[in-house]
């Protein structure tokens, strides 16, 4: 990235897609301007116009679904079926967030009191900045885009500098759809430029999704300014295994749970911890099941795990492996067993068996295609581990025994707890999380709402005498 200009590379072939200019500081005002102005015709829109115009947007995302998922597997390296499955992904959170913003943003009217109508509205912000990242271009991206065109906002897209063309694609296909010109703005935009975008007086609300340290950098920017920030910062999500699971289907769901998207997934599982009783068979299982992955060619068929988005991590993800394996671990697959590329940014798979609770693998994000898997002794024993993180985004159990994932669950320091499930997000729930995952929430109605401000309606209609 220069001064000028961002090059994006593809992870596969290694060479440059395209490149598109950057904003430059000088035209921050000018685009905050635009914004603006689309709001003071939007917010005027009626409930019904706003869904047909979010209807409309779904309508042409679906017209160039093929499209649009191979612009993400060239700039980002999943392989493309998971690319098209992302598209039907976020075309489905869409319908949840329109079927439901209605009756959450309606004027709630309380009870009357002699004399006073009163009621509470829930009002737009102005201008939304979303702060998108690249693992999942599109669902990251409509989880605030949309819910703030419902509620009245307009707003601006900065999407990470791996995937700008997610970002190009809401502003061009909502232009399409009939909204106000500008209502929907995207920006391509460095750090620094996107810091002063934070500070600039006429933004009211900033949403990120990305690291803990982007996150830092996302909050100092907004510290002068009394606005909300969400932030969405990544997990290290842990699965528990209990004696009564179905077996085979918590093996194979542990693996793409895990492995799915090169395990480039805020909400992936990287951390297993199996009821001692069964360990021993369902590592065996899992080291099975993980000779199904092929790497190669993200637009090919056949290959299930392509390239990083990132040529750097493989540093940090070999690391994490060797020093669990040099703690105890035991490396029961290896990346050697697979045939790589002779081009991308690949990382072939590794599960370490007996990782330690205090090793690299079992502690920082690894947001890759491996994985640490510990034996526990009691539901106790395997709560205290799962909460033995500085993240809090999900976790999930895998047992028949609804009561006890219940009990466990409540017990669980996370925003979501999966029983028999995981690497999921359901529209109709808040996305949240605790502890150095951040905080606020997308999704659900509480996810429209904090796009909104109250205000309070206090009427004296009828004046004494």
């Amino acid at each position: 990235m220069s001064d000028q200009q961002l090059r994006v590379v593809n992870p596969f072939t290694e060479k440059e897609e395209f490149s598109l200019p950057l904003l430059q500081p000088q035209e921050i005002d000018l685009v905050v301007q635009r914004s603006q102005e689309a709001f003071s015709i939007w917010r005027d829109s009626t409930m019904q116009e706003r869904i047909a115009c979010c209807q409309r947007f779904g309508e042409a995302v679906q017209k160039k679904k093929e499209d649009i998922a191979r612009d993400l597997t060239r700039q980002m390296g999943k392989p493309l079926q998971q690319s098209l499955n992302e598209v039907s992904g976020m075309l489905g959170r869409m319908d949840y967030m329109m079927s439901t913003a209605e009756e959450t943003l309606a004027d709630e009217w309380l009870p009357d009191v002699p004399g006073f109508k009163r009621y509470i509205r829930h009002e737009p912000l102005g201008v939304v900045l979303d702060i998108a990242a690249w693992n999942y271009p599109l669902l990251i991206a409509v989880n605030v885009v949309v819910p703030a065109v419902l509620a009245g906002n307009a707003v601006i897209v900065k999407h990470s500098s791996r995937t700008p063309l997610a970002g190009q694609m809401f502003q061009d296909l909502f232009r399409e759809a009939g909204v106000p010109l500008n209502l929907v703005q995207n920006v391509v935009a460095s750090h620094e430029v996107t810091a002063q975008l934070i500070r600039h007086e006429q933004v009211n609300h900033v949403s990120f999704t990305g690291s803990v340290k982007g996150g830092h950098e996302v909050m100092a920017a907004a510290s002068g300014r009394f606005i909300d920030v969400g932030l969405e910062l990544g997990g290290k999500d842990p699965a528990y295994v209990c004696a009564d699971a179905d077996f085979d289907y918590a093996v194979a769901n542990c693996i793409d749970g895990a492995f799915y998207n090169a395990g480039q997934s805020c909400c992936g599982i990287e951390r297993i911890y199996v009821d001692q009783s069964i360990y021993e068979r369902f590592v065996e299982a899992y080291a099975a099941g993980m000779q199904s992955y092929v790497l190669g060619d993200p637009m090919a068929p056949e290959t299930n795990l392509g390239p990083l988005a990132s040529k750097g991590v493989a540093t940090l993800l070999k690391r994490q492996v060797a020093d669990a394996v040099a703690a105890g671990g035991r490396l029961v697959v290896s990346p050697e067993s697979y045939t790589r590329p002779e081009q991308g940014w690949f990382v072939a798979p590794a599960v370490v068996a007996d990782a330690p609770q205090d090793c690299a693998l079992m502690q920082e994000e690894s947001f890759g295609p491996v994985v640490g898997i510990q034996a526990v002794s009691s539901d106790e024993e395997a709560i205290r581990c799962m909460n033995d993180s500085a993240y809090g985004l999900t976790a999930s159990i895998w047992t028949s025994d609804m009561d006890r994932a219940i009990r466990i669950g409540e017990k669980i320091e996370t925003g979501t707890f999966y029983m028999n499930r995981c690497d999921f997000l359901d529209p109709a729930l808040p996305w949240c999380g605790v502890k150095d995952t951040g905080r606020g929430a997308t999704l659900s109605r509480y996810g429209l709402l904090q796009l909104t401000r109250l205000k309070s309606m206090h009427l004296r209609v009828d004046i004494p005498c």
